[in-house]
């Protein structure tokens, strides 16, 4: 059995329910808009986000349509951030698939992506859930700052390892603890019981990012991603970082001339994932993963054992073992 398959189980009923109920929210009478949002609805990806929420929400209680407005918002938040993202990275393909960018332009791609957006607000409104609407801002937000001191950073090549958690926590991580927070708030009012699972996704997210920059320098070539993506827009992450630093300043330099290059050969990358293998980016980099994933599993265990429980803790590991 998949994993993925295995970790759904005790919420695999209400994932099925969800899956209708999103598919209500992506629809328009805009004929246009229509076109391409069940484009992007049959390109759905692991769904990770919401089982995320429903899992999050039957530890700490009984699933209820809150929960169901919580994963929705969650999931428009996400697919539109990264539409958005793929407008900002001019990339051309996601999920093995055309991104809306390259099949319409990057104007289209802004607004489906602002459509996207609106409509998770419109529904917290409606269904009265402002809790939830101050949640996903608050995440919204941090993850627009971030991308900017990523933009930033990549422009100056001087990233350090405090940059990149500051990053990754406004990111990615900001995303997960949306997913987590707003879970536990479907089913809870309790404050201690909301910021503790805040602080669950957040650890998740953290090592799922590790995981992620990880895999672009893995066996022979970059997995999981376009080759070299990072590299080509600049992005220097965990391993490389910990590398440049405990490297001389003359391999330092040259590295760091390969990263600014605009195009980079096929030799050139190598070279870098080379260099991050032999000054033990990769071993820092899945420490820290490893100690972010402890932090994730300690908090699970205040629980008492549960069906529950167990998937949680198999989606941890997931988060630092996948393969793409």
């Amino acid at each position: 059995m998949p994993v993925l398959t295995r970790i759904k189980k005790p919420v695999e009923k209400e994932m099925a329910e969800f899956e209708a109920y999103f598919s209500r929210t992506m629809h328009s009478e805009i004929p246009l808009l229509n076109i391409i949002l069940n484009y992007i609805l049959r390109r759905k990806g692991k769904q990770m986000r919401p089982l995320l929420v429903f899992l999050t929400a039957k530890l700490n209680g009984i699933i209820a349509e809150s929960t169901f407005v919580a994963a929705t918002f969650i999931e428009l938040l996400h697919t539109a951030s990264l539409v958005h993202d793929d407008v900002v990275d001019d990339a051309h393909e996601r999920r093995g698939a055309l991104s809306i960018n390259a099949l319409w332009n990057s104007k289209i791609a802004v607004l489906v992506g602002d459509y996207m957006l609106s409509k998770g607000m419109l529904i917290s409104v409606e269904k009265n859930r402002f809790d939830m609407l101050e949640i996903v801002s608050e995440a919204v937000k941090s993850m627009s700052e971030g991308e900017l001191l990523q933009l930033q950073k990549a422009r100056k090549l001087n990233i350090r390892e405090e940059d990149y958690f500051k990053i990754i926590i406004s990111k990615t991580a900001a995303l997960l603890s949306a997913c987590t927070a707003c879970g536990a708030r479907s089913v809870t009012s309790n404050p201690d019981t909301i910021q503790l699972m805040k602080d669950f996704g957040e650890n998740i997210g953290i090592a799922f990012q590790i995981r992620d920059d990880l895999l672009d320098y893995e066996g022979n070539g970059l997995t999981g991603k376009i080759a070299g993506n990072d590299l080509k827009e600049k992005k220097i992450t965990l391993p490389l970082i910990h590398s440049l630093e405990q490297s001389p300043n003359s391999k330092k330099r040259h590295i760091l001339n390969i990263v600014k290059n605009k195009k980079k050969s096929k030799a050139e990358i190598a070279e870098v994932i080379s260099f991050v293998s032999d000054y033990g980016g990769m071993e820092y980099a899945e420490l820290k993963m490893n100690q972010y994933r402890d932090k994730a599993l300690a908090i699970l265990d205040s629980y008492p054992g549960s069906e529950v429980k167990e998937s949680l803790k198999e989606f941890v590991q997931y988060t630092t073992l996948r393969k793409k």
